[in-house]
């Protein structure tokens, strides 16, 4: 058996898969998000360590067959440091955090985006590790002065459960400190934080085991034997194992809190703006990513905050201008990151007339954050890859409609997994792999990895969008001025 792990941004998923694939068991795990001031985005590492403890004590209860691997998918970007008797010097700043704009523009400006995507194949966006470290070196001198190890979300849980300080190519590439081609940290990114490479951990291929759990972890668990530990993936390469988009060619669209398109490669590939973000997949080939901040939580915000209104497949049931609605919705709730790399960006509702009603904002909503994810698509096709279809996950993906609607809008023929356990049941797979269950991940793709359902574009529901979508751009090209 093995478990897979999801260190998302509001919980800790788990499940435990067995040797043939299947989800045998899953649970969720809450903690607290905190948001000291505006635009600030933290969380406790404590808080992710000790309900991933539980979590596992809860998934393996009762179980009497033995469990063999972890692997862990965790949300991305994020920075946690320690001192040198390893503890938590301050709450780890999170990937939605848009506090370093001045270290970005410092990057990106002074530094110059043509050298950071020669050390880095990226630019600086703010939701990346290199510039919060570079925060930190500015306005918390005392703090930055103790840091003697730099860590992702998910690799301070591996480091807890196996004492070994580790990451991954798929998540370290989102630090802006990996020499994402060569797969090796930058030496002048590590320059430029003014930091020491001795502070980071050792990288892996996300299938590689790194460790296994301390007796004194597998002693809280209450488990025993030995339990190897992959080295993981980010978020979102974890999700793309886990619906099947590994090997060259593959998309998987992601609507989570954010929303990401994340297209596989078998070589390195950088876009003339740096507008996606090249990054190793965990499959040990390479990804370009588009990633939105604000996705299903769009709708999230307007269902719950806006409306009060928690039914949202009733909502949803009153929309019937596919194609044809006046209005429209930027989904910029907190900035943006592709293709705009502007925090300061903010959402509206375009396009407003007399007649226009409840429902027509509402579908906005859902059209918006289509379009959002468009924009990064376009700019893959302009790389010359061809798209055509793409698997789909996160909270968001269970609507029939809002399937339907991005399958138009991208004129991508959408396949739903069988398992929608995304990050999960990639870091189960990777587990499998590390503990040699299968020999590859291509290999497990195939025995594991089943489809449910396709939506397929309608021509004359894509021409449609194809019109409205010109006009989205019309209003975008309007607002980025303003901010």
């Amino acid at each position: 058996m093995f478990i897979g792990v999801d260190l998302g941004t509001s919980a800790v998923k788990l499940l435990l898969m067995d040797d043939d694939g299947r989800i045998v068991k899953s649970i969720s795990k809450e903690y607290p998000l905190f948001f000291p001031k505006d635009g600030w985005s933290e969380q406790n590492p404590e808080d992710w360590y000790q309900q991933s403890i539980a979590g596992i004590r809860e998934i393996s209860e009762g179980f009497t067959g033995s469990i063999n691997g972890i692997g862990i998918g965790g949300q991305m970007h994020g920075l946690v440091v320690l001192d040198e008797n390893d503890e938590v010097i301050r709450p780890a700043i999170l990937w939605n955090d848009g506090r370093t704009q001045d270290e970005v523009d410092y990057l990106n400006n002074e530094i110059g985006r043509e050298k950071l995507s020669e050390y880095t194949g990226n630019i600086a966006f703010a939701g990346f590790t290199a510039p919060k470290i570079l925060w930190m070196k500015k306005n918390e001198p005392e703090n930055f002065s103790r840091i003697r190890k730099v860590m992702l979300p998910k690799d301070y849980i591996v480091y807890k459960f196996t004492g070994v300080s580790s990451s991954d190519y798929s998540d370290a590439a989102g630090m802006l400190l990996l020499d994402t081609k060569n797969k090796r940290w930058s030496k002048e990114m590590i320059d430029i934080c003014g930091i020491k490479e001795e502070y980071l951990p050792t990288l892996h291929e996300s299938y590689d085991a790194v460790g296994t759990v301390l007796p004194e972890i597998m002693s809280q668990l209450g488990l025993t034997g030995e339990i190897k530990v992959a080295a993981g993936a980010g978020d979102n390469a974890a999700a793309a194992i886990g619906t099947g988009a590994c090997g060259a060619g593959k998309c998987n669209l992601s609507l989570g809190t954010s929303g990401t398109i994340f297209i596989t490669s078998d070589k390195f590939l950088v876009d003339e703006y740096n507008s996606l973000h090249s990054f190793c997949h965990a499959d040990g080939g390479f990804h370009l990513m588009g990633c939105m901040l604000s996705a299903a939580s769009c709708n999230k915000w307007w269902m719950d905050d806006v409306l009060n209104d928690s039914d949202y497949a009733a909502e949803q049931a009153k929309m019937n201008k596919l194609g044809k609605n006046s209005v429209f919705f930027l989904p910029y709730l907190m900035g943006e990151r592709s293709p705009y790399n502007n925090p300061r960006l903010r959402a509206a509702f375009m396009g407003m007339r007399m007649d226009s009603s409840r429902e027509d904002m509402s579908l906005a909503v859902l059209e918006g954050v289509a379009f959002g994810l468009r924009d990064s698509l376009e700019v893959a096709r302009s790389l010359g890859i061809e798209v055509t279809e793409s698997t789909i996950c996160g909270g968001g993906a269970k609507s029939p409609l809002w399937r339907r609607i991005i399958a138009n809008v991208m004129n991508l023929k959408l396949l739903t997994p069988e398992n929608d356990e995304g990050p999960a049941l990639g870091g189960a797979i990777l587990a499998a792999v590390a503990c040699g269950h299968y020999k590859d991940v291509a290999e497990a793709k195939e025995k594991i990895i089943r489809y449910k359902e396709e939506v397929v574009p309608e021509p004359e529901l894509t021409a449609l969008y194809e019109e409205r979508y010109k006009e989205y751009k019309k209003y975008v090209g309007a607002v980025l001025p303003l901010y």
